[in-house]
């Protein structure tokens, strides 16, 4: 290929998630000319839906052993502190820490107590309880009789995420619609791209996909049918107004599962915003838009119940998380990869998974044969813009 608009490139990733974004920082920075391709806005989707927690497996330890999903992501907050500390193999200095901890408050239910304490004796070193004026301020309160304890897990804003991770190689970042691309695959050393009623192309030794939902889309205009994807919805609820503070926690009732995981925000006039997950985001799907709104508020009545929710506005967010399909559409364990004929699909299954997906799939480049050969000249094409996060658009907030 040759010309102003033509492109060879070692690898082309799709998707400019977290996922995508992460892949490509380590790629070039391993000396692969490697480009990102985003079909719509940078962290459009679930990277911005997320509630940003750097979880290390600890609300998977509930039950009082280390399941595979907690072994999974245990050693991932340290791994994240260092590069938000600007010392680990991606600069996120510049990454806004909401909250250096997640918080764990149970009810004064006997189980919830006990869930906690077996937490806290499976990952010591990442738990400590906390009493007093040491407690966020709303388990302060003189009606919470519960527990309160100390996460090692730190919640970031994930839009500025995005941007710590696009900015470095922004010109490596193209705004390239694979819903109009024709994948050309007959050329047995690279693969050919070219979007319908235009002139850039694309030819790449290998694709990486780690588009999320989008992964789907792809294969199929691949005419490949496996890897197969499921999708896990949620029904996130959002609140607003009359909020004493931020809140990051995970609030413990009867169950293992925490009944809502709450995460503190700001909306575009910078008024408080609670994102709330956690089981009732899991069994909302099952719910209207307004029964799921009526169940919130019922149940922070119940874990809050000295909360004055008087003026408080309140919305949905319906997400789905895409993964590898899994048996009975249960949730994969860790990350998944998988090459065939040029192409990796990936899905890290959680946001905080993201550099071991990267890390497998360094590993499968180099397992057949994919080796970097150097920066190259890149062409003056169309960037992507970057995704609002969505409590801050007010469109969002009209769900009633």
């Amino acid at each position: 290929m040759t010309g102003p608009e033509h492109l060879n490139v070692d690898v082309a990733v799709f998707g400019g998630g977290v996922a995508g974004l992460w892949l490509l920082a380590k790629l070039r920075k391993l000396g692969f000319n490697a480009v990102l391709l985003e079909a719509d806005a940078l962290g459009a989707g679930q990277t911005l839906y997320a509630q940003g927690i750097i979880h290390g497996g600890i609300k998977y330890a509930l039950t009082g052993k280390l399941s595979d999903s907690s072994k999974a992501v245990a050693q991932m907050p340290g791994l994240w502190r260092e590069c938000l500390q600007g010392k680990g193999e991606i600069d996120l200095s510049t990454v806004q820490i909401l909250s250096p901890y997640q918080y764990l408050g149970s009810t004064k239910s006997l189980t919830s107590k006990m869930a906690g304490f077996f937490a806290s004796k499976v990952m010591t070193s990442r738990t400590t309880e906390v009493n007093g004026n040491e407690r966020p301020q709303v388990f302060q309160h003189t009606d919470f009789y519960g527990q309160v304890y100390r996460l090692q897990e730190a919640i970031i804003d994930t839009a500025s995420l995005v941007r710590a991770l696009a900015e470095p190689h922004i010109q490596a970042i193209f705004k390239f619609n694979w819903r109009q691309t024709t994948f050309d695959l007959n050329d047995r050393e690279r693969i050919h791209l070219s979007v319908d009623q235009d002139d850039r192309k694309i030819a790449a030794k290998i694709l990486v996909l780690t588009a999320g939902k989008g992964n789907a889309d792809i294969l199929s205009r691949l005419a490949r049918k496996a890897p197969p994807m499921q999708l896990r919805p949620l029904r996130q609820v959002i609140m607003r107004g009359n909020l004493p503070d931020m809140l990051y926690a995970h609030c413990m009732g009867a169950s293992v599962n925490p009944r809502i995981t709450i995460t503190g925000h700001r909306d575009a006039q910078g008024d408080i915003v609670w994102y709330l997950g956690g089981q009732l985001a899991e069994d909302g799907v099952n719910r209207s838009v307004s029964g799921q709104i009526e169940h919130a508020k019922k149940e922070i009545a119940e874990l809050l119940p000295w909360l004055d929710l008087s003026g408080v506005q309140w919305a949905v967010l319906d997400i789905d998380r895409a993964e590898a399909k899994q048996p009975g559409g249960k949730r994969p364990e860790g990350v998944y990869t998988d090459y065939h004929d040029r192409v990796i699909t990936g899905w890290p299954t959680k946001m905080v998974l993201a550099p071991k997906l990267a890390e497998d799939i360094v590993a499968l480049l180099k397992k057949h044969n994919v080796l970097p050969s150097g920066a190259n000249s890149l062409p003056n094409w169309p960037h992507p813009d970057y995704a609002v996060l969505p409590w801050q658009q007010e469109s969002k907030w009209s769900t009633l």
